[in-house]
C-alpha cells in the first residue's frame, strides 16, 4: 500500500512541474525475488529494461519521501555518463560483527548508503558494475546489511550528500525517511506472549536483567530452558541444550504455546526472544498494529542465505536474537509441515525454510537489531523508533535499556496505571 501511494505521489509531483512521468517500479510486485532487497540481484533486470533510455536510477523504499523538484534540481548538476552514485553516507564508529569486522584499522573510512533515506546511482556505474562482476562468485552467501555489501561490491565512493539525501523533512532535502511506527491503536499486552530462550548458564546473568526491564512490561512472559529451576522459574522444554543451534528448542517452544492458548484465548501474537534480547514491550505493541494477526507472518531482522544470485535457489530468514514476531495462526501450520533435521539445526534459519516452503510472509523491520546499539552507525538508527537490540557484550545492558526503551515502556506502564 504505501509502495503505491508512493508512485502516486511521484507522478503527481512530476505532472505538476510539466516533467515527463519517470519510469516507476515496485519491485515487490515485478521482480519477485529473494535477494530484491540486496539491490544486486536488481542491477542486470534493470540494465535490460532500460539500460538504453535512462540516466538515473532512484532507489526508495516505500517509507521514503521524495521532493521531486528538489531531485530534480541536484540530478541536473551531476554528469550522467559518469560512473558514480550519490546518498547519505553512512559508517561505522567502529569494527562491527555485522560487517565482518570489515576496516578494522579505520572504520569510519569506508562509507555506504542510507537506504531510507534512498540513493541514486547513474546508468553508466550499473553497466560498469555488471560487466565488472560478470562471472564472479560472491564473497559471502550470507546477506546481512544490502547497504554495506552493496557499497563493497560497488567499489565506488559514495558521494555524500546528506543535506539533500536527509535524515528528515527540511528546506533543501530531495529524499527523507519517515517512521513508520504505528498503524492505529497498539496490540494489547495481554494479546502478546514473550518466549524466552535460555540455559542454565545464564539463568543467573541473563534472566535477571529481563526481570528488571522489559520483563517487568510483559503481560505474559515465560523463560523455556533444558530445565527446570523454580527460583525464575523455567519451563523444562524436554530437549537438551546444544551449542550450535536451537531448532529442536525452538519447536519445542511453539508446541508449549498452542497449548497456552487453550488458557489464553486472546493470544495473537507470539514474541520469540534471545535471553540477551534487549525490548521494548510498548514499541512491540505499536508495531504489531500494521498487521493482522490471523494471517500467517513473521516479522523481524531479515537476513538472506544464498539470495543474491540471479536463481532462486535461497531463502530470507528472521535473525533470531532481535527477536521475531510470529502471528499465533502460522504456529499451526508451522508444526504441521515442518520439522527440525537435527537438534542442533540453526532454529532462526531453519526456520526461514520451513517459512519459505509455507509462504508464509516475512517482512523486514529494520527497527529489530540483531547486535548491540554502538554496532550500527549513528545515522541508521538516528530515523528509527528502535524495538529491539541483542547481546550483552562489553555493554551495561541495564543503560541501554533505560537509554533506548526505559521512557517508551515507562509511559506505557503509567497509562496502564
Amino acid at each position: 500500500m504505501k509502495a503505491k501511494e508512493l508512485k502516486e505521489n511521484l507522478k503527481k509531483q512530476y505532472t505538476s512541474l510539466k516533467k515527463d512521468l519517470p519510469v516507476i517500479r515496485l519491485i515487490h510486485e515485478e521482480f519477485p525475488h529473494n535477494g530484491a532487497w540486496t539491490v544486486i540481484p536488481l542491477l542486470p533486470w534493470l540494465i535490460e529494461l532500460h539500460g538504453s533510455e535512462l540516466s538515473w536510477v532512484l532507489f526508495l523504499l516505500e517509507s521514503t519521501e521524495v521532493n521531486v523538484k528538489e531531485l530534480v534540481q541536484v540530478l541536473g548538476k551531476y554528469d550522467p555518463k559518469k560512473k558514480m552514485w550519490m546518498g547519505h553516507a553512512l559508517h561505522d564508529k567502529e569494527s562491527t560483527i555485522i560487517h565482518h569486522f570489515a576496516f578494522s584499522e579505520n572504520p569510519t573510512e569506508f562509507k555506504y548508503p542510507l537506504f531510507s533515506s534512498g540513493f541514486v546511482m547513474s546508468m553508466s556505474l550499473i553497466k560498469r558494475l555488471m560487466k565488472k562482476n560478470e562471472g564472479k562468485g560472491k564473497n559471502s552467501d550470507f546477506s546481512i546489511d544490502a547497504s554495506h555489501e552493496l557499497a563493497l561490491s560497488v567499489g565506488e565512493p559514495l558521494l555524500n550528500l546528506a543535506d539533500v539525501f536527509c535524515l528528515e523533512n527540511r528546506e533543501g532535502c530531495a529524499t527523507y525517511p519517515t517512521k513508520i511506527s504505528s498503524c492505529g491503536k497498539p496490540v494489547p499486552n495481554e494479546e502478546i506472549y514473550f518466549a524466552v530462550k535460555t540455559c542454565l548458564k545464564f539463568h543467573k546473568d541473563r534472566i535477571p536483567v529481563i526481570k528488571k526491564t522489559w520483563g517487568k512490561q510483559a503481560k505474559h512472559i515465560e523463560f523455556f530452558s533444558h530445565l527446570k529451576d523454580n527460583t525464575i522459574p523455567t519451563t523444562d522444554v524436554g530437549v537438551e541444550n546444544t551449542e550450535r543451534g536451537h531448532c529442536a528448542k525452538m519447536f519445542a517452544i511453539f508446541r508449549l504455546v498452542l497449548e497456552r492458548e487453550k488458557d489464553l484465548p486472546s493470544l495473537r501474537w507470539l514474541v520469540l526472544a534471545d535471553d540477551d534480547t534487549l525490548l521494548s514491550v510498548t514499541r512491540m505493541q505499536e508495531l504489531l498494529s500494521c498487521w493482522n494477526s490471523s494471517e500467517p507472518v513473521a516479522i523481524g531482522e531479515m537476513y538472506g542465505y544464498n539470495v543474491v544470485g540471479l536463481k532462486l535457489v535461497g531463502y530470507n530468514y528472521i535473525t533470531g536474537g532481535g527477536s521475531i514476531a510470529i502471528s499465533m495462526s502460522a504456529l499451526k501450520p508451522i508444526l504441521q509441515h515442518c520439522s527440525c533435521q537435527q537438534n542442533d539445526t540453526p532454529d532462526d534459519m531453519y526456520l526461514g525454510i520451513c517459512l519459505t516452503r509455507l509462504n508464509i510472509p516475512i517482512v523486514h523491520l529494520s527497527d529489530f537489531h540483531q547486535a548491540r546499539p554502538n554496532d550500527y552507525a549513528t545515522d541508521y538508527l538516528a530515523v528509527q523508533k528502535p524495538v529491539s537490540f541483542h547481546k550483552h557484550w562489553m555493554i551495561d545492558p541495564l543503560y541501554v535499556y533505560k537509554k533506548w526503551f526505559g521512557e517508551a515502556d515507562d509511559l506505557n506502564q503509567h497509562t496502564e496505571l
